[in-house]
């Protein structure tokens, strides 16, 4: 687990002989946030339409449940970033792409923050880039390197534990939240690249748990409406 410090606990030692630290997992707390509120309130228009109602309004609310829920959980609730000694995994929202660190090319953060392994580029979507907290984290660094404190997202442990409004591992605390992730991930894919246990291809997989129930609802809906 990570402790709340945000500093690994060493778990027991691998076949190197080195300690084996939990995973590092990055996500947007205000995309889940803003995640578990849609839901909420989508719940509550969709219940009172079904139970109060008249002439097909129940069936169309209840078609659009799969509609409305599985895109949100997919943008807001699904995405993040877990990183251990062995492979870095981005959970996009339609899809899983695992890369070991040996085909990681750079991470970069831009606009967005992006993915470059095998000659492709991936987009990560749990690691949204902001201007405002760039400029902030700049006037930050004129005021004489005061700590920055990120309002973007935080490094969540194995277990789900907040470890800080820095990002763990970063040697620069007065830059955007984005930045720091980018960095300490960059570094890790530099580190790790030569471990003979981080060799293979990028693997990505479609969430068909998300495409398949909307599709279906999607067309559950069309139907409910032409009836």
């Amino acid at each position: 687990m990570t402790e709340s410090h945000g500093r690994p606990r060493p778990g027991p030692a691998g076949s190197d002989g080195e300690p084996v630290y939990a995973d590092r997992v990055y996500r947007s707390v205000p995309g889940v946030i803003s995640g578990v509120l849609l839901l909420a309130v989508a719940a509550w228009l969709i219940g009172d339409a079904a139970l109060n109602g008249s002439g097909k309004t129940p069936w169309v609310s209840l078609a659009a449940i799969p509609v409305f829920a599985f895109p949100v959980i997919a943008y807001t609730l699904r995405p993040a970033v877990r990183a251990d000694e062995r492979r870095l995994v981005v959970r996009n929202p339609l899809r899983t792409i695992t890369a070991p660190w040996a085909a990681v090319d750079a991470l970069r953060a831009g606009y967005s923050v992006e993915l470059l392994a095998e000659g492709k580029k991936y987009q990560v979507w749990a690691v949204p880039v902001s201007l405002r907290q760039r400029k902030r984290a700049a006037r930050a660094r004129e005021r004489g390197g005061e700590q920055h404190s990120s309002r973007l997202g935080m490094v969540l442990g194995a277990g789900g534990t907040p470890s800080g409004a820095g990002v763990q591992g970063s040697t620069d605390p007065n830059r955007a939240w984005s930045d720091q992730v980018v960095a300490v991930l960059q570094e890790m894919a530099e580190r790790n690249a030569s471990r003979p246990d981080a060799a293979g291809p990028v693997v990505v997989r479609w969430c068909w748990w998300i495409i398949a129930p909307t599709l279906a609802g999607l067309i559950a809906l069309i139907t409910v409406i032409a009836v």
